[in-house]
């Protein structure tokens, strides 16, 4: 268990390492004009670019700049945001908190329909129900988030008047004034393109690996016992589908938080995919790089809390472990 932590140790060292220079050369790269950006349209005369790129430190070589800010990232200090004139860590900090209520909610919504749609269809195969979740879910694995989204606001938002078209929060009202009935409302829709863009492999996962255990010996033994198929399902099936769902589940993180970026654009929500776009557009190189750093940990704990899990659903991995 020690070789494991150490050894995740290192991997997320080694991670941060490898986003840090990467992320860094493609800003570098980037056709983007920071101090451009940064002044919008008013435009700029020469010397005042001077004097812009020597108070944001552009004026120096790409590696010293990588060197300095990595020593700061040592530090605990991420810089300044260009964009939003604040500590990196200060704006990922208050924009993460929506993006967390955000993915989590869709985090959930897809594992919950997942599993129970991916059982129905083991279930009832081959039938009407069956053929009409596998023609959804591969409608919707062909369906990108942003996509996903526009129609839900066209629906719902345009046509029926239901629900808001985007925001965290009322027009006018900060969201820390904003009361819990109303931050749900705002964020019924980009949860729910987030949960149903991510249901479809989930559901076909699960489907698979419970036809099998309803295809097995002890499914036919426990059928020769007086089982139904649902009470067999609950009992033994749900067991032998735990572990592909933990690895699913807990991997789609990664895709939870890049789909995030989009569906938060289509609704104009305030989290951290929205900051990411921002400061990808206005070459803001200090809160670029924080969140890249941010997300590829985000990712990197979600995998290992996958592998922690995979003892608890199943204990013959600890006891190989162990051995």
């Amino acid at each position: 268990m020690y070789k494991k932590i150490i050894a995740s140790i290192l991997k997320a060292i080694l991670l941060l390492i490898t986003v840090s220079i990467v992320t860094f050369a493609m800003v570098e790269v980037s056709p983007i004009d920071a101090v451009e950006s940064y002044v919008g349209e008013a435009g700029v005369t020469n010397d005042q670019r001077e004097r812009i790129e020597e108070y944001w430190g552009l004026n120096e070589p790409p590696v010293t700049r990588y060197f300095k800010w990595i020593t700061n990232f040592l530090r605990g200090d991420m810089g300044t945001s260009m964009i939003y004139r604040k500590p990196v860590t200060q704006v990922i900090g208050e924009r993460f908190r929506l993006s967390l209520a955000l993915m989590t909610a869709s985090w959930i919504i897809s594992g919950v329909m997942g599993l129970l749609l991916g059982i129905v269809m083991a279930v009832y195969r081959d039938t009407f129900a069956d053929k009409v979740i596998r023609t959804y879910c591969l409608a919707l694995e062909s369906s990108p988030a942003f996509w996903v989204g526009m129609l839900l606001l066209l629906l719902f938002s345009v046509k029926f008047r239901l629900l808001p078209m985007g925001l965290a929060s009322p027009v006018g009202v900060p969201f820390d004034e904003a009361t819990l009935a109303q931050r749900i409302h705002h964020m019924i829709l980009p949860a729910l393109t987030l949960g149903l863009t991510g249901v479809s492999k989930i559901t076909l996962q699960t489907a698979e690996k419970m036809r099998q255990a309803l295809d097995s010996d002890y499914a036919l033994f426990a059928t020769s016992r007086g089982e139904g198929k649902w009470t067999f399902v609950i009992r033994h099936g749900l067991r032998n589908i735990m572990l592909p769902f933990i690895t699913l589940q807990f991997g789609a993180i990664s895709e939870l938080f890049g789909g995030s970026v989009l569906a938060e654009t289509v609704f104009t929500y305030p989290g951290l995919g929205n900051a990411t776009v921002q400061s990808a557009l206005k070459g803001d190189i200090p809160l670029f790089l924080g969140i890249a750093l941010f997300s590829s940990l985000f990712v990197f704990g979600g995998n290992l809390i996958a592998n922690i899990l995979y003892t608890v659903a199943d204990p013959r991995i600890r006891e190989g472990a162990v051995r």
